[in-house]
């Protein structure tokens, strides 16, 4: 179950070897509604629209920076690194009894490049909400994603399915769990 516990605290920088995890900021909103517009992006997720609706991103932004907020968003940045300032997103949200869900998402030009599995295992590294198991749930036609769960340690835990606001239906997932 989710909490109704806000997070309140500043987001740590988190640094792995080609990108750096940051907070949203509004200059990365061009970019974000770039992404997000694209159908096979929007439909890998629950919650991004597909078409984009206008404003959707800047809302997206505002949620995700408020104080107090009900997820903790970050940007996977590589500008560091020679690429683009977003490649994809990264979230966890607290749940109840010292556990968090992980979600995550690349923009298409980054995929199959393992950008996806690099922010994954930073964030299970900084541990920033303290968590003692992490959630995660991908849809069963996505196994790319399942595997950066397998790899970065997450067991499968069950079959499921959940709403994906772009596909307009249910879609099987899959869930998975981690012990930290």
């Amino acid at each position: 179950m989710i909490r109704d516990a806000t997070i309140c605290d500043a987001l740590p920088v988190l640094t792995a070897a080609r990108l750096v995890l940051r907070p949203l900021q509004p200059s990365d909103e061009a970019l974000l509604e770039l992404y997000t517009s694209d159908a096979r992006l929007a439909e890998g997720t629950r919650s991004i629209p597909h078409p984009l609706p206008p404003g959707v991103t800047a809302q997206f932004i505002a949620r995700a920076t408020a104080t107090p907020r009900q997820e903790d968003v970050w940007v996977m940045d590589g500008a560091g690194y020679d690429k683009a300032s977003v490649l994809g997103l990264i979230s966890l949200k607290p749940l109840d009894r010292q556990q968090s869900q992980i979600g995550y998402w690349v923009a298409p030009a980054f995929w199959n490049a393992g950008y996806a599995s690099e922010a994954v295992a930073c964030l299970i590294k900084a541990n920033p909400h303290k968590a003692r198991t992490l959630f995660a749930e991908v849809f069963q036609d996505n196994p790319a994603s399942a595997h950066v769960l397998t790899n970065a340690g997450f067991d499968y835990l069950g079959d499921a399915e959940a709403y994906s606001v772009a596909r307009r239906a249910n879609v099987p997932t899959w869930t998975y769990i981690r012990r930290m």
